[in-house]
C-alpha cells in the first residue's frame, strides 16, 4: 500500500496521475474499483475534492487473469521473461488490445490463453501493456505481470529510460543521414485514422519528436532505424510521410508501389531499468522473415549484422538529445 498527504486542493485522479506518473485512465481505473482510501475511507469518485493534509491510501489491486475473448490459433516468441515482466516479439497483423471495432484474437488475448496473471492499471482489456505498437508493426513489446513493475515501466517510458529503436525499410533515401523530426501531429482532416504534422497551437495537436538515422541504402529502398523520444500513435508513419519518405508496404502514408507488402516497421531494439534489479536491461527483436527477405536481395548477411548491432545502433543515436 502507497501512502500520500495532500499538499492542496485538487481533484483526486489529477492528484493520483501526478504522484503515480499514470494516465488519467489507468488512475480512473485504480479509483472506480475501490483501490484509493481517503481518511480511512474508500473514495471511489474521480472528481472528489481532496483537502490540504487529506491522507491517500493506494491498495495493491488483485492483478488481472482472464480468459481470451477470441479463439487464439498463433503463437508468439518470449524474448525475455521474468516474474515480474515479459517482452514479446509481435508479428504483423496482430492487434494488440481489444475494441468494439476489433472482432479477432488480440495480443491480450494471447496472453490470457497462456494463464498469465497481468498488471490491470491499463483496465481488463488493455492487461499489462506499457505501451502499444500499430497492427501492422512487428518487434518487441513489454508486458508487466504486476502493477508495481506497470508503474515503474510507465514512468521509464516518460523519462526515456525506457527506450525504443525501430528499423524501417522506406522507399527513398533520407535526404541527410542523421535527423530530427520534432513536429506536433493531429489527426489528420482528410482521413481521420490517419496523423498528420501540424502547428503545435493547432487543437488536438501533440508533441512529437523522432530520430532517423540511414543505415544501408540500395537503389530502390533504403533501411533507415528511428529512436521514438514520444510515443504517438502512427509517429514514426507521419514523421517520414512529412519528409515525402514512406515505408514500404504503408499505403496509407503514400506508399505507391504494387508490392503486397505489409508495413516494413519493426520494433528492433527495447531497452529498460529492471524496477526490481536495477539492471539495464537490452532486449533485441529478432528480423521476421518477410523484412529479412527483402534486405537480403541487395545486401549480404554480414552488411546487415553490422549495421543493426546493438552497439552500432546505440552509438548512432548517442549525439542525439
Amino acid at each position: 500500500m502507497q501512502n500520500f498527504l495532500s499538499d492542496e486542493n485538487v481533484r483526486l485522479d489529477v492528484f493520483l496521475a501526478q504522484k503515480l506518473k499514470q494516465s488519467r485512465a489507468q488512475v480512473a481505473f485504480l479509483i472506480e474499483n475501490g483501490g484509493v482510501y481517503v481518511n480511512g475511507k474508500i473514495q471511489n469518485k474521480n472528481s472528489f475534492k481532496l483537502k490540504m493534509q487529506d491522507e491517500i491510501h493506494i491498495k495493491t489491486l488483485p492483478q488481472t487473469k482472464n480468459s481470451a475473448k477470441y479463439e487464439v490459433n498463433f503463437e508468439l516468441d518470449i524474448l525475455y521473461e521474468d516474474e515480474d515482466l515479459l517482452v514479446l516479439n509481435k508479428i504483423p497483423n496482430l492487434v494488440v488490445h481489444g475494441a468494439s471495432s476489433v472482432k479477432e484474437a488480440t495480443l491480450v488475448d494471447w496472453l490470457f490463453s497462456k494463464n498469465y496473471t497481468l498488471s490491470n492499471l491499463g483496465g481488463e482489456i488493455r492487461a499489462g501493456l506499457i505501451h502499444r505498437l500499430d497492427k501492422d508493426t512487428s518487434g518487441a513489446i513489454i508486458i508487466a505481470k504486476n502493477n508495481l513493475t506497470h508503474q515503474k515501466l510507465s514512468e521509464q517510458l516518460k523519462d526515456k529510460t525506457l527506450g525504443r529503436i525501430y528499423l524501417a525499410l522506406i522507399d527513398l533515401p533520407l535526404k541527410e543521414d542523421k535527423i530530427i523530426i520534432d513536429k506536433a501531429l493531429a489527426r489528420s482532416i482528410h482521413n481521420p485514422i490517419k496523423k498528420s504534422v501540424v502547428d503545435e497551437n493547432v487543437r488536438g495537436a501533440k508533441s512529437a519528436k523522432s530520430a532517423f538515422v540511414t543505415l544501408l541504402n540500395s537503389r530502390d529502398f533504403s533501411l533507415i532505424a528511428a529512436k521514438l523520444f514520444t510515443g504517438r500513435t502512427h509517429q514514426i508513419r507521419a514523421h517520414l510521410a512529412s519528409l515525402n519518405r514512406h515505408i514500404l508496404g504503408d499505403v496509407l502514408y503514400g506508399y505507391k508501389a504494387k508490392e503486397d507488402l505489409r508495413v516494413m516497421l519493426h520494433s528492433y531494439l527495447l531497452y529498460f531499468i529492471h524496477p526490481k534489479t536495477k539492471e539495464k536491461i537490452f532486449v533485441k527483436a529478432p528480423l521476421l522473415w518477410d523484412f529479412e527477405t527483402i534486405l537480403l536481395k541487395k545486401f549480404s548477411g554480414g552488411e546487415i549484422d553490422e549495421k543493426i548491432s546493438l552497439e552500432f545502433l546505440l552509438t548512432l543515436f548517442d549525439s542525439f538529445a
